[in-house]
């Protein structure tokens, strides 16, 4: 099977990778440091034998760059699985962020899965099978102090999940929105939170991995997923 992800050099993408790795899978990853992904194929590769990885380094919140990784994904066949990770945090209020921020934040958390998503779904839609999981947040769900520009992005992406998914019902293709809280990432190491405080990217990657095997007549439409403590 042919999954594609985004984001995939570490953290939550770098998880993905590997559940999916495990299983055997062949991956397609994308993230814009090289040096970074190149080392998360080659871990991934020495200890699961049975699956194949390509990679592309390239920054996707640029239209063209993630038309290239779509186009690229492609030369290989159809993917069954697309998983939109690739995003970025700036935190700030609307009145006062920094000139700039509202771009950034709806370039990589929202345009990179829009362009990234057109590129493979007609191939996709042709083959009337396959499953999309975009990357949202709890923040796509309810207002929050210091949320600005990257809150806007990911509501954003929710209603563009939701659209997705009524489009592709008749073509068998599946779309779930993910948001998840707090999960213990590289962003939080260096705040002094407990990580026993937090959920840890496995948590998020089950939760995926098992959407993601049921029958083709179940699509899980969202997932929610909070620390047991409540958001932080």
């Amino acid at each position: 099977m042919n999954v594609i992800i985004t984001g995939a050099s570490k953290g939550l993408g770098e998880a993905f990778a590997e559940k999916f790795a495990a299983a055997g899978h062949h991956l397609f990853l994308c993230a814009r440091n090289e040096a970074l992904l190149t080392e998360t194929k080659n871990r991934l590769l020495e200890k699961y034998a049975n699956c194949s990885i390509d990679v592309l380094a390239a920054d996707i919140s640029k239209k063209e760059n993630a038309i290239a990784f779509g186009n690229f994904c492609l030369q290989f066949g159809t993917p069954q699985i697309l998983i939109n990770n690739a995003g970025s945090f700036l935190p700030g209020n609307i009145h006062e962020e920094k000139d700039g921020t509202f771009e950034a934040m709806i370039d990589t958390n929202l345009s990179s899965a829009y362009h990234l998503t057109r590129a493979v779904l007609p191939a996709m839609m042709q083959a009337k099978r396959g499953h999309i999981f975009n990357m949202c947040s709890i923040a796509s769900l309810a207002a929050y102090k210091n949320g600005g520009s990257y809150s806007i992005s990911k509501f954003a992406l929710l209603g563009f999940s939701k659209n997705l998914r009524e489009e592709l019902k008749p073509y068998n293709i599946k779309v779930t929105a993910v948001m998840p809280g707090a999960v213990y990432t590289d962003s939080w190491s260096s705040s002094g939170v407990n990580p026993e405080r937090l959920m840890q990217v496995d948590d998020v990657a089950n939760m995926v991995y098992a959407a993601s095997l049921l029958s083709p007549q179940a699509c899980v439409e969202e997932i929610i997923m909070r620390p047991q403590l409540g958001d932080l």
